[in-house]
């Protein structure tokens, strides 16, 4: 068990190696408010917009990151892609920056799969990103579908590998100083803003599943999920000892409030 200044972390060994979880951030109720009031993330707020964080398009980490969206995009239909016919004309949605970065496009101050507010109108699901929205329809994973930044984030797998060959693998939420100097370009509105930590709602850890096990592997999530249901019920069984934080056990069974909600008005 570890603490930061403002979160706490939880670790576990699996196969020789170390995995580090931000359970301040995995055990709060944060869920993705795009098409709900979601600001995007420039420096002032444009719900309006419906841009979301997709504002400069998606960088692709390699290249069957890029193959696969690749792949995507040529499944998606006139009706499923406002820009469909935008990204034939300028060569294929996915090309290299000036940077010599791979990319997708953006057209029109956004991602070019981003649908914007109006099209396939009476559609409930016609504003968003195209690839996200093709997946729905036809009952697959987005993360088969999407840009692998894209169905990762708000998470941040980061690792660290000591000249022993010790692997350190911690897994928190992204900031907007993670982003480097292109974080000054933006607000990070996404897990700063406790708008998106609705009171009640479902534990990150049970609602990105898929894309946690996707990025750490089942059995290092399973251990995850057995030593915070393990604390859930110690505070449960324990919700009267006011004045201690750990069960006669010794489980610690306070968690500390994600900093975006205890800025709450």
């Amino acid at each position: 068990m570890a603490h930061g200044n403002d979160h706490e972390w939880f670790s576990v060994e699996v196969d020789g190696d170390t995995y580090l979880f931000d359970l301040t951030f995995l055990t709060s109720s944060w869920n993705c408010i795009y098409g709900r009031g979601c600001p995007g993330i420039d420096t002032e707020p444009a719900p309006e917009r419906a841009i979301g964080c997709c504002q400069h398009g998606a960088h692709l980490l390699d290249k069957a990151d890029r193959k696969r969206v690749k792949r995507m995009a040529e499944r998606l239909t006139d009706d499923q892609w406002q820009f469909r016919s935008v990204a034939a004309a300028e060569g294929g949605p996915v090309h290299r920056n000036e940077d010599g970065e791979w990319v997708t496009r953006t057209h029109d101050g956004a991602c070019i799969f981003l649908n914007r507010p109006g099209f396939r109108e009476g559609f409930a699901d016609g504003a968003g990103c195209a690839l996200h929205l093709m997946a729905l329809e036809n009952g697959e994973r987005y993360i088969d579908t999407k840009p692998a930044v894209c169905w990762q984030l708000p998470l941040r797998l980061d690792f660290h590998t000591a000249d022993s060959g010790h692997t350190t693998y911690i897994l928190t939420e992204w900031r907007s100083r993670d982003w480097g100097g292109g974080g000054e370009d933006f607000h990070w509105w996404c897990t700063e803003s406790h708008e998106a930590f609705p009171p009640g709602g479902e534990p990150v850890w049970v609602t990105s599943r898929d894309e946690i096990v996707e990025l750490v592997g089942r059995e290092p999530y399973d251990l995850l999920v057995e030593h915070v249901t393990a604390r859930q019920k110690a505070m449960h069984s324990h919700a009267w000892r006011t004045d201690a934080s750990r069960s006669d056990d010794g489980v610690q069974v306070t968690l500390l409030p994600h900093p975006a909600v205890r800025r709450r008005p």
